[in-house]
């Protein structure tokens, strides 16, 4: 039973990793909740409720930086509230075309949300730029806060 729960643990680590490219799955928190259940699986002897406090503050950290990266994005470049939903609905028909299409998707996105709040091809095309380019950034947020939140699991499990 044990081995099973443990690779349940993985499982969501691993798709919680996918999900901080893929914008169905909230990728941090399932990282957050197989490190949870790693911990609980071994009763919290090895990585303790401080160690869950600091994974959980960086979990909420995640949708901060999140919305902080794509808002800055959209905002530098001009972007209307139509560039910043087309982007999000371009990431989610790019899912359906693989890795070129999660690229693609949010810009080409964007740039239809533009153009239909404002009609502008040139102020279009530079807020699909700025738009991908707060997607990008959050996203490598994201994976960068998932790598070191295994990675203080880790330790304090090894300790």
């Amino acid at each position: 039973m044990t081995e099973l729960l443990w690779i349940a643990a993985a499982a969501l680590v691993l798709l919680g990793i996918a999900g901080a490219v893929l914008p169905a799955l909230p990728g941090v928190p399932i990282v957050f909740a197989g490190l949870l259940l790693a911990a609980w699986i071994d009763h919290f002897q090895k990585v303790g409720w401080f160690t869950l406090s600091v994974l959980a503050l960086l979990t909420i950290a995640s949708f901060v930086m999140d919305f902080m990266a794509t808002s800055l994005g959209a905002k530098r470049s001009g972007a209307s509230k139509l560039a910043v939903a087309g982007a999000a609905v371009g990431t989610v028909v790019g899912l359906f075309f693989g890795f070129l299409g999660l690229i693609l998707g949010p810009f080409l996105g964007a740039v239809a949300g533009e153009l239909l709040a404002r009609k502008n091809r040139n102020q279009a095309v530079r807020a699909g730029l700025g738009t991908w380019l707060g997607l990008l950034l959050a996203t490598a947020g994201k994976l960068t806060l998932i790598f070191a939140m295994v990675g203080i699991f880790l330790t304090a499990y090894a300790f």
